[in-house]
């Protein structure tokens, strides 16, 4: 037999490896990536997440540009919103186009400033400065604009009129993303400009990809948000006209539900001839309360205040919020030469004699460090030197006129204004820093009224005066709300959760850098000295609140009891005459005022801090609460309390000595050490007593201590 050959397995072919790029070729494909490009990419960060947020989104940006044009130029703002359904018979559950049209009465813009400030992102005039405002970055109206080309390919439509006797310009100009730079298509000057109150302004137009919805993060809720906390600014809202069934359905019920409520609301008002407090401005409760009106075709939220806010101030940078790697860098683009010139002008708070200790600090043995050193003769060991010794000195906080706040009035005039309760407080803590930035934290609160009973409490959450619609859960001031101890206030509140009962909180942040989670604006971050502030304020309003309550509480209590002792009063009175001959009518009137004395409580107002109301001088002296009585058309006058009148004598420390008694100093002092003296004062009350057996046993329902000895003498000397 053969041995049959084993064949070699042939081998597999190898792979050859794919060609490896080299440097040159990576170099071709890197190029440079523009600002607006990404944003185009990334456009969530920015608040454009989806069609419903978009529409949100460039309405906040719009009127967050005019309100600070506004203000900025000494004129009370009156900003036009307008939303129009270019697809009316689209469904309203898909996204269709709508027309953004914004109309202020600011001061307009100058001509060549139009392009970069509505067609290039990261441009602006308040990212370089400390100083409150509602923007910051300068991405804005430019990133809806974007949103708008991308989604519809139509440009933006800018009239501005910079003096009314000049004429306006129109304007239409497209984002190029490649190169964050604007293209201008139209470019003409019209008469054809809408009228405002100062004859100048600005009018924005953009057509986008939308959903126009309702709720709480709609635009209507915003406005409504915008209008409370910015009481000196008038906003006009037109909706979408009948847009879509749905949506025409919503609009009548809803307007048909807001006109009972305000006219109810008004006749209250109007009928009221006193609240238990009132606000001393002519525009305020004096005048009756401005609310919010609602007509067929427009929403309009009335200013409330005829005053501007103070205008903040710019300020230098602190140094305890300068890094190192900013530190340096302004030493280089410093115009100062030499270092004393350049701390005390280039940061607040660094007066002379920190300036010394800073040198002394920064001082070596090889080089010494003085006010006159030339800033080009310090290195990066001086400099970090420096740094360190600044870091450490001894400095006041930043001064805090770069920052304006709401104020307890306003607060309180925005919150009647948008919201129907019958208890406002509102509070306000003095400037506080984080992270070398000056911040001041206001609340305010409504309760009661028509607000849900039954549901959590509503917190409106503001940064420099605008609000904040999403993210609410990671955003510090919903932390600081659930992190407060309600139940200490007669408040229901589940572990963990917001406060349930008809409660608005309302938490403003004013700050010349907010700290956002996001470019979005949405949140603002969780740092622990802003949660110390807030946590403090709301205690300070919880007290507040807390007080009425408990007060409220025993004036219901008290009611209660006084139903009580009416539904026995007449037939008390009927026993007694049928038993002794006494006349019932005088009998009833007499245990009628007992139990009215007796629960004076029920009939009592409460002041501005839920005390009860013993006269009308502290009413106009603090403004931090405002008490609105929603329910009776002209409540009650307190009762005044009529004092006991005083017991018969022989009993009690200014008793008159009887007869026969001893008052010689030596007997006196005798009998002071044995309870001798306890016999008389126990033979009066048993005396006393015994006169008063036969009216007491008839009081069957009634407690016997609601009868007092001077209604006793009375019954009796009737008797």
């Amino acid at each position: 037999m053969g041995t049959k050959k084993k064949t070699p397995a042939r081998s597999k072919p190898t792979r050859r490896a794919p060609p490896r790029a080299t440097a040159d070729e990576l170099a071709k494909g890197q190029r440079e990536i523009s600002v607006s490009e990404f944003f185009a990419k990334n456009r969530h960060l920015l608040g454009f997440d989806n069609p419903r947020k978009a529409l949100l989104t460039s309405v906040k940006e719009a009127v967050d540009n005019a309100l600070d044009a506004c203000e900025e130029a000494g004129i009370l703002p009156d900003v036009t919103v307008k939303v129009e359904d270019l697809e009316p018979d689209a469904p309203a559950t898909k996204d269709h186009r709508f027309r953004l049209t914004v109309l202020d009465n600011g001061p307009g813009i100058v001509r060549k400033q139009v392009e970069n400030i509505f067609g290039k992102l990261l441009y602006g005039s308040k990212f370089h400065r400390l100083k409150m405002s509602r923007g910051q970055q300068g991405i804005g109206i430019s990133a809806a604009g974007m949103y708008g080309l991308m989604t519809t390919g139509r440009p933006m439509v800018i009239n501005t009129r910079p003096s009314r006797r000049r004429k306006a310009h129109h304007i239409e100009l497209a984002m190029d993303t490649t190169k964050n730079k604007p293209e201008v298509s139209v470019d003409v000057e019209t008469d054809e400009f809408p009228p405002t109150s100062s004859g100048t302004g600005t009018q924005v137009a953009i057509e986008m990809l939308a959903r126009y919805v309702r709720g709480k993060t709609s635009v209507e809720a915003y406005l409504e948000q915008t209008a409370i906390a910015n009481p000196h600014a008038q906003i006009t809202f037109f909706a979408p006209k009948q847009s879509n069934a749905e949506i025409a359905e919503d609009d009548a019920e809803d307007a048909k539900q807001n006109k009972l409520l305000v006219s109810e609301s008004e006749s209250e008002h109007n009928s009221s001839s006193a609240t238990s407090a009132q606000l001393s401005e002519p525009s305020a409760l004096s005048s009756g309360l401005i609310e919010t009106k609602i007509l067929p075709d427009r929403i309009i939220y009335p200013r409330t205040v005829d005053e501007l806010p103070e205008e903040p101030k710019e300020i230098k940078p602190h140094p305890y919020g300068v890094e190192l790697g900013t530190f340096l860098t302004k030493l280089k683009q410093t115009d100062e030469k030499a270092l004393g010139g350049f701390l005390s002008n280039e940061f607040s708070r660094v007066t002379p004699a920190v300036a010394k200790d800073i040198y002394k600090a920064a001082t070596t043995s090889k080089k010494t460090v003085t006010g006159q050193t030339r800033l080009t003769s310090i290195d990066h060991a001086a400099a970090e030197r420096i740094y360190k010794a600044l870091q450490e000195a001894k400095l006041r906080a930043p001064p805090t006129d770069c920052l304006s706040p709401i104020g307890v009035r306003q607060l309180l005039a925005g919150m009647l204004k948008g919201v129907k309760a019958e208890f406002y407080a509102a509070s306000t803590r003095s400037p506080a820093v984080y992270r070398g930035n000056p911040f001041q934290i206001e609340v305010a609160m409504a309760f009661g009224g028509d607000l849900p009973g039954d549901q959590p409490a509503r917190v409106i959450r503001f940064a420099n005066r605008v609000p904040l619609l999403y993210q609410q859960s990671a955003c510090c001031a919903f932390k600081s709300v659930v992190d407060t101890a309600w139940r200490s206030y007669a408040m229901s509140q589940p572990k963990g959760s917001l406060p349930v009962g008809p409660l608005v909180i309302m938490i403003h942040m004013a700050s010349v850098w907010v700290p956002f989670t996001s470019e979005s604006k949405e949140a603002i971050a969780d740092y622990d000295e802003i949660r110390k502030e807030m946590k403090l304020a709301l205690q300070d309003c919880g007290r507040k609140l807390g007080t009425y309550l408990r007060r409220r509480q025993k004036m219901r209590r008290e009611g209660e009891r006084r139903d009580v002792f009416e539904r026995y009063i007449g037939e008390i009175a009927k026993a007694c005459h049928a038993l002794n001959g006494v006349d019932a009518v005088q009998l009833y009137d007499a245990l009628l005022r007992q139990a009215k004395r007796r629960t004076e409580v029920a009939d009592a107002q409460l002041d501005e801090e839920g005390q009860f109301i013993k006269d009308n001088g502290r009413l106009d002296k603090d403004d931090t609460v405002v008490i609105v009585d929603r329910d009776n058309d002209e409540p009650p006058p307190p009762l005044a309390s009529t004092p006991p009148e005083p017991r018969p004598s022989g009993s009690g420390p200014d008793a008159t000595p009887r007869k026969g008694r001893t008052t010689s100093k030596k007997k006196s002092a005798t009998k002071t050490k044995q309870p001798t003296r306890q016999a008389p004062r126990k033979k009066t009350r048993t005396s006393r007593k015994a006169a008063s057996k036969p009216i007491v046993r008839i009081t069957l329902a009634p407690s016997p201590t609601l009868f007092s000895d001077d209604l006793l003498a009375a019954a009796e000397s009737t008797s």
